[in-house]
């Protein structure tokens, strides 16, 4: 589980994730610079202060142009993830080379409108799929179930690598669709309004693990 920050109290981020205890392994945060999605949030400089206050591994997703330049430097901030969109870069591969080398582990991402062949060139370098299940750039969208066949070619791919590939969802994930996503052959599940709208995030996230988990492929 990587609950996402983004329908958190943003001015209080800190205590925010502490609220997740050690319910989850993760902790997802959404980079966007209002260029490459129509939103915006944080950048380096907050994620670099976030992580040293705060003792889960952070989940870096980049929406940003030109992660070329900019993703190696949220793994050397101390990400443990950092996942970079295969639309924005010049060089997918490189990028995850750069990543990797800086500490993190190299996730690619596709938008619902990308075919899944468009990461082949970066998948050696890979360590994580991410398959957006709604449109990247805000949280409380509804989850796109017709990106589940995505979902199935993604672990398709990392099943047929020799290295261990996770695949995450991200969007639109709860209570109703994350049994959906399991079955399909996600392993990473991203989770913002279903979590942070909850009175206790720590117990929503492990009430979503109970159900992924019961539903997951072996």
């Amino acid at each position: 589980m990587s609950p996402s920050i983004l329908n958190a109290d943003l001015a209080d981020l800190a205590n925010e994730v502490r609220r997740l205890g050690r319910a989850a392994e993760w902790v997802h945060l959404d980079v966007m610079d209002n260029h490459f999605v129509p939103n915006l949030t944080f950048g380096l400089p907050l994620v670099a202060s976030l992580l040293a206050h705060i003792d889960v591994p952070a989940d870096c997703h980049l929406m940003i142009d030109d992660p070329d330049r900019w993703a190696p430097g949220y793994a050397e901030a101390g990400a443990g993830s950092v996942t970079f969109h295969v639309e924005a870069a010049r060089h997918p591969l490189q990028v995850a080379r750069d990543i990797r080398s800086a500490g993190a582990r190299a996730g690619i991402a596709l938008k619902p409108g990308t075919p899944i062949d468009a990461i082949h060139e970066a998948l050696p370098s890979v360590d994580m799929i991410l398959v957006m299940t709604v449109e990247p750039g805000f949280g409380g969208q509804s989850f796109m179930a017709d990106m589940l066949p995505k979902v199935r070619q993604a672990r398709l791919l990392a099943d047929a690598s020799d290295a261990d590939i996770w695949v995450q969802v991200d969007g639109g994930v709860d209570a109703k669709t994350i049994e959906l996503c399991a079955d399909a052959g996600a392993t990473v599940f991203v989770a913002g309004s279903a979590v942070y709208r909850a009175e206790d995030p720590a117990e929503a996230v492990l009430q979503l693990r109970a159900l992924a988990e019961g539903a997951i492929r072996p």
